[in-house]
């Protein structure tokens, strides 16, 4: 079967400690105490030495950021203890040869993340690429020489207007804007570049691009 697109496969390491802790006697049905096992002390039986898995904060705090960002972009994560798991799934982790940090978070197309220094918005984001859930613009501008300062002051006024680029060249300026994509449209779109951006007497002229469909590597 071919891997899932949007399945993950987190690899964490988690060690084994064996505890020593206090167990209270068994209670029977009517209230009283259990009787001891033959040939052990009562006290023998309210102590258990059992092994535990514990994960380090560290590793623990990668996984929830992972858990939380696929969640975010639609992806899902399937979590694996190299430390628990049976002998078919360390022939899986055969892909893991030659690792000496945790947790490596592995994707189906190949790129991969070790140590926990990785684990950053950024690339958790590139790892995972997303459709965007709004839709986004590219509006080129041409101004009057002048006071550049008072036109980004203008622009920042715009709740729509998330990004500014001056350039050189034939155009000035790029804007990046911003939609929800519930009711959005190319002519709303374009209807607010004409309006609001045109509107601001140093804009000479304007020319603006409306992807049909985005994808982002970004965090959202």
């Amino acid at each position: 079967m071919a891997d899932d697109p949007h399945e993950l496969v987190l690899y964490v390491q988690s060690k084994k400690a064996v505890t020593t802790f206090y167990r209270p006697p068994s209670q029977s049905p009517a209230g009283g105490s259990v009787p001891s096992s033959p040939g052990r002390a009562p006290d023998e039986e309210s102590v258990s030495d059992t092994p535990v898995f514990f994960l380090s904060d560290d590793q623990a705090r990668c996984v929830a950021h992972v858990e939380e960002t696929a969640a975010h972009r639609g992806y899902r994560v399937r979590v694996v203890d190299v430390e628990k798991v049976g002998r078919l799934e360390r022939l899986v982790a055969e892909r893991l040869r030659g690792v000496q940090n945790f947790p490596v978070l592995i994707s189906p197309k190949g790129p991969r993340l070790e140590g926990v220094d990785q684990y950053t918005d950024e690339k958790l984001a590139e790892l995972m690429p997303t459709e965007l859930k709004s839709v986004r613009a590219f509006a080129y501008l041409k101004v009057r020489g002048g006071d550049l300062d008072r036109i980004r002051a203008l622009l920042e006024t715009l709740p729509e207007v998330k990004e500014m680029h001056f350039l050189t060249g034939d155009w000035d300026i790029l804007v990046v804007l911003e939609f929800p994509s519930t009711d959005t449209n190319k002519r709303r779109v374009l209807d607010f570049v004409t309006d609001r951006i045109r509107g601001i007497p140093e804009v000479l002229d304007t020319s603006t691009v409306v992807p049909e469909y985005s994808v982002s590597k970004f965090p959202l």
